[in-house]
């Protein structure tokens, strides 16, 4: 396997060899958006590790390499861990500081998805005040994404994201769910339909099947993106799931289109057919 291959098997999106012996960012497949991939090519070897995705980086080796250049490709490997091992702590006590200073306030980004009375945590910051949304791996805070009015999303630095996670529990089934404006409309649809519920926000779609996979049944409520990722993830994962007819479209975009009936009786049929499966 040449590195291209490996890397875009990562679901890093990568045509050419980069530079040999740097660090460079790419956009993923779950995440185009995003340069949540970073890789490292060495020549006869190279790293690459989906953020999205990913807790630790994997290594690739050409084939037929020597003695030598396999120590080395360790090294680095244990160079790599150890650095993650590093930002990981710095971002779990960054996310710590920042949820300290936030207030309980609304924010012009819930209120653009349709929830202006909605209270979230909101960090004020010179350019302007933030909606930051905790993210948790077995109930420990690791990180957090940070969200302008405008809708911009952005992890912190170095923060562990594959497996992280934001819960809206109320003793009732799973639903894993990218969004968190996703995650606001499907509570309120259940509550309308006065059902029990366990939202799980995942952050994307890659992320979505880790934590589904943890689970032992559910439904997803999947974004119709260009790309097909968010369709791809959902059958991959193999439950039942709830996607919009239209392209581009979300949960929460398909409640703002056609209101809270129609999309609580999508959700209604998508869990009585998660209910049919033995």
């Amino acid at each position: 396997m040449t590195f291209i291959d490996f890397c875009r098997a990562h679901g890093v999106i990568i045509d050419s060899l980069p530079t040999v012996g740097a660090w460079k960012r790419y956009k993923t497949t779950d995440k185009p958006g995003h340069r949540n991939g970073a890789v490292k090519f060495m020549g006869d070897h190279g790293f690459v590790q989906n953020h999205a995705t990913m807790q630790d980086v994997s290594s690739w080796r050409a084939e037929g390499e020597s003695a030598v250049a396999h120590q080395e490709v360790q090294r680095i490997a244990r160079d790599a861990a150890r650095e993650t091992a590093r930002n990981n702590a710095n971002a779990a006590a960054q996310a710590a500081q920042i949820l300290s200073e936030c207030q309980r306030a609304t924010h012009a980004y819930t209120a653009s998805k349709g929830f202006p009375d909605e209270a979230v945590n909101v960090w004020k910051t010179d350019a302007g005040p933030l909606a930051i949304i905790p993210m948790f791996i077995d109930g420990v805070l690791v990180g957090c994404q940070k969200i302008t009015e405008a809708g911009e999303k952005k992890f912190l630095h170095g923060q562990r994201s594959g497996c992280a996670e934001f819960v809206f529990a109320n003793k009732g089934p799973h639903i894993v769910c990218e969004g968190y404006a996703t995650a606001l409309s499907a509570r309120l649809a259940l509550k309308n339909l006065k059902r029990p519920y366990t939202l799980h926000v995942c952050f994307s779609a890659g992320n979505m099947k880790k934590i589904a996979a943890a689970l032992p049944r559910g439904i997803v409520l999947a974004d119709n993106d260009a790309s097909g990722t968010g369709e791809r993830v959902a059958r991959e994962i193999g439950w039942p799931y709830w996607m919009s007819d239209r392209v581009g479209e979300d949960f929460n975009d398909t409640h703002q289109r056609l209101g809270v009936f129609a999309v609580s009786q999508g959700l209604t049929r998508t869990l009585r057919e998660a209910m049919a499966v033995p």
